[in-house]
């Protein structure tokens, strides 16, 4: 096995880069998910999970390393994070009243909770975060991190709820055969890393669940299979249109989930073309 790609998301949601190589340490990739949105309508930090057209902007990094975004709006525009009026157009393209936010210290936990529901009723907020018909079932929620309860995102990181997501060309591969009539495009399921393994079958990483994977020089322990949510169905562009099927078919065959959750045991480098060994 080895490294087809590595991902870098500068704004948490927004589409993301492939980068020849990134930095791992124990929080996770160097200069992944650095920024995120802030709803200034209900509170709290928000993910396409809530508003689904943040999936439809991509970000990248300037040349002053992670101080300052660039994002490209759907029609090319461009919004860089130092503009003074970044927030008024970053609104004004996702129809929602926001603003941009860098990451921010731990201790400020206030930053980090999570703001109020769309709705009074918690199992119907589940279902709408999480994208479930009514005779579907909900994740395991054991296997989050207990802070994520409380918190948008473990408090001094803007991820969802482990610092790194791996998937495979296997699983790309088996999504496309089962849903040739679904765009399957790697960005609808935003992994930092994907393994080339081969003609493989199926998903092989849900194997390495309890596993090592040494990957260049860094070491990770994958934690846990990664619960698929409503981000894997919205619409990402023209050529990558909202979907729920791909979301019903991973929910009911493959036990709701995509990709493997990991964390990060050794700090190290890791390149595309680095081989990929099982511990």
């Amino acid at each position: 096995m080895d490294v087809a790609e590595v991902w870098q998301y500068p704004v948490k949601s927004m589409l993301g880069v492939r980068v020849g190589a990134a930095e791992f340490v124990t929080e996770g990739m160097v200069g992944d998910r650095t920024w995120a949105v802030r709803d200034e309508e209900r509170g709290g930090i928000r993910g396409a999970k809530k508003i689904g057209s943040l999936m439809q902007l991509a970000a990248r990094y300037l040349e002053n390393g992670f101080d300052e975004v660039e994002i490209e709006l759907p029609d090319g525009r461009t919004i860089r994070s130092s503009d003074d009026d970044a927030d008024d157009r970053l609104s004004e393209a996702l129809g929602h009243r926001v603003t941009l936010w860098p990451l921010q210290p731990p201790e400020q936990l206030d930053h980090y909770r999570r703001g109020p529901a769309d709705s009074d009723d918690p199992i119907a907020e589940l279902r709408q975060i999480f994208g479930r018909d009514e005779d579907e079932p909900f994740p395991d929620f054991s296997i989050f991190p207990p802070e994520v309860m409380e918190f948008e995102s473990p408090p001094g990181t803007y991820v969802d709820a482990f610092p790194v997501l791996v998937m495979t060309s296997s699983a790309l591969r088996s999504l496309a055969d089962a849903l040739p009539d679904s765009v399957i495009d790697v960005r609808r399921f935003r992994p930092n890393l994907v393994v080339d393994t081969g003609h493989e079958p199926g998903h092989p990483e849900f194997s390495w669940v309890g596993k090592q994977l040494r990957v260049g020089s860094a070491t990770f322990d994958v934690a846990a299979a990664c619960p698929r949510c409503v981000m894997i169905t919205r619409e990402v562009s023209s050529t990558i249109p909202g979907d729920r099927a791909v979301l019903r078919h991973v929910v009911r065959e493959l036990d709701q989930n995509v990709g493997v959750y990991a964390t990060v045991s050794t700090p190290g480098i890791v390149s595309t073309g680095d081989t990929v060994t099982l511990v």
